[in-house]
């Protein structure tokens, strides 16, 4: 089947054809989902103001991890090795597949697979990231992955998912936000492949829509369109039946994603479009519409399950927002903090879903909490650590750990004031003036700075061998705030917290920024010469008990 289609493809770019204006089947089986079904003629000569050229000077937009070489339909025989769909199906990350044919074809051929990232925000954020998991899991079987930067279609924005409309970006937004998520996958991709691999390709898809006229595109596509199985699908019919309805504009963006697969199959050999289950009805309209105006088979979609707790809930969001895929907009210590918080019940199946660690160490993982002398938070702790290295490199983990560490009371690593300034910015913070804070007693501080609410709190936590200074145990109660408690001349690291259940009263497990107890703060001094006024912020962390 993949030599017919390519043999069928190849014919389609060197001939002129016809297609008869005709009504289409808009639901073949075995799609599980009724799919939007489009059709269109057009030259394929790259003259005219056709759908089905690419201009002669396109936007320099185009990023490869090495010199293109993107031949027409790739699916090349290689020998047989693992099925990319079995790890998948294996590893709980398989939704819905358009055809059982896809199996064989990932077996027996090599692919060109894409997933779609319209760039809405300067960065891609945690949502996103199975979709560059699932490219990557290609990638390792030795496909090929294409990210499909939304240039165009982050104009229109996807209606999927959302109760509201997105907010209309302008172009310097639009450029920045490209430019940050193809930053984003670069890393990410580009990181865990070889270096000598030609494995992934970064496109937008402004390069071919910014050319098309609307009578072009109502000519070519959208008199084939069928209103009522575009009204149909779920996305939106839930948003027809809310209060604030739908706009023609984000009606039409059904039909700008189902001419993406069309063109990327087309004319860089693309045969498989990856995406979250919301996005059946937008990637099986593209298959559909490969197959009725190349007239061409060998198109095929590929769905995952979206990222959800246990209960159900979206997972990925924290008390601050989103937790985003760049460094510049959430630390790699805030990072692998979310995911050390993550609960029991969840963490097996994130990591089956979320890392590549092989399936029997993870059910091995499996076993051993349920067993007597499991240590807590062990498969936590795996978690954070892999998809922390996946998403920052080895360096954002160094840097997440050393931070945590750092910031346990009771730790014997040893304070520096670039460990603790370089997370500064991922807590709440308040400034005190330097001479205010020398030779103050530690109880009054604790208050002063919002760690305590009252100086008999602090008084009874510290009897209790709760509060800290610079991660060793305060017991003097007249302790009073030296110049030699200020780390390097600049840092000041007051924690507080409860005993330890499980272990010693002086062991504590370090975890997420996102937990209601407020347990420590840190005091930043800043010595610019001399002991005049300089604000001293402090930054309040959390705990958990193991």
């Amino acid at each position: 089947m993949a030599v017919t289609a390519s043999r069928a493809f190849t014919c389609y770019n060197h001939k002129l054809f016809f297609f008869p204006n005709t009504s289409i089947n808009l639901c073949p089986t075995p799609i599980k989902v009724p799919s939007l079904l489009l059709n269109g003629n057009g030259n394929g000569n790259g003259n005219g103001n056709s759908l089905f050229y690419r201009p002669k000077n396109p936007i320099p937009r185009c990023v490869h991890s090495a010199p293109k070489n993107l031949e027409t339909h790739s699916q090349s025989h290689v020998p047989r090795r693992r099925n990319v769909i079995e790890i998948l199906e294996e590893r709980g990350l398989l939704e819905s597949i358009t055809s059982d044919k896809l199996r064989s074809a990932c077996s027996d051929s090599n692919l060109k697979v894409y997933c779609g990232f319209d760039p809405t925000a300067e960065s891609l954020h945690l949502g996103n990231l199975l979709g560059i998991i699932v490219l990557s899991w290609f990638q390792q079987c030795g496909h090929k992955a294409v990210a499909l930067i939304g240039g165009a279609t982050a104009r229109i924005g996807d209606p999927s998912g959302k109760s509201l409309e997105r907010p209309e970006l302008d172009p310097d937004s639009l450029e920045k936000n490209t430019q940050g998520i193809t930053n984003t996958i670069t890393r990410i991709l580009g990181r865990n492949t070889k270096p000598s691999s030609d494995s992934f390709v970064i496109i937008n898809n402004y390069d071919w829509w910014k050319d098309v006229t609307l009578l072009d595109f109502l000519k070519r596509v959208g008199r084939y369109a069928r209103v009522g199985t575009m009204m149909a699908k779920e996305s939106v019919k839930k948003r027809l039946e809310s209060e604030q309805g739908m706009s023609y504009t984000e009606f039409t963006y059904q039909l700008l994603q189902g001419y993406d697969f069309l063109y990327l199959f087309q004319k860089e050999g693309v045969s498989v479009q990856i995406g979250g289950s919301d996005q059946w009805g937008n990637i099986t309209a593209g298959t559909e519409l490969i197959r009725k105006i190349l007239q061409a088979e060998g198109a095929y979609g590929l769905t995952f399950s979206l990222l959800l707790k246990s209960d159900g809930t979206k997972f990925g969001k924290s008390e601050d927002g989103a937790i985003w895929l760049s460094s510049s907009m959430l630390s790699p210590y805030k990072f692998y903090q979310y995911f050390f918080s993550v609960p029991d019940v969840d963490v097996v199946r994130l990591l089956k879903i979320l890392t590549f660690s092989d399936i029997e160490e993870i059910n091995e993982l499996e076993r051993e909490m349920k067993s007597p002398g499991y240590v807590p938070n062990t498969a936590q702790r795996r978690l954070a650590e892999e998809v922390t290295r996946f998403v920052h490199g080895q360096d954002g983990l160094d840097e997440a750990l050393k931070a945590t560490e750092a910031l346990r009371p009771g730790a014997e690593t040893r304070l520096d004031w670039q460990t603790i300034e370089g997370i500064a910015k991922d807590v709440p913070s308040c400034s005190l003036a330097y001479n205010e804070v020398l030779n103050l007693p530690l109880i009054d501080l604790s208050v002063s700075a919002g760690l305590l609410e009252s100086k008999s709190a602090a008084r009874r936590l510290l009897k209790q061998g709760g509060l800290y200074l610079n991660n060793s145990r305060v017991d003097s109660e007249g302790k009073k705030i030296e110049a030699q408690d200020i780390v390097d001349g600049k840092i000041l690291l007051l924690s507080a917290g409860k005993k330890n259940k499980v272990g010693s009263c002086n062991d504590y497990d370090c975890i997420s920024l996102f937990e209601r107890l407020e347990c420590g703060f840190m005091a930043k001094c800043n010595i610019l010469g001399g002991c005049k006024f300089q604000p001293i912020s402090f930054a309040h962390y959390s705990l958990r008990e193991a």
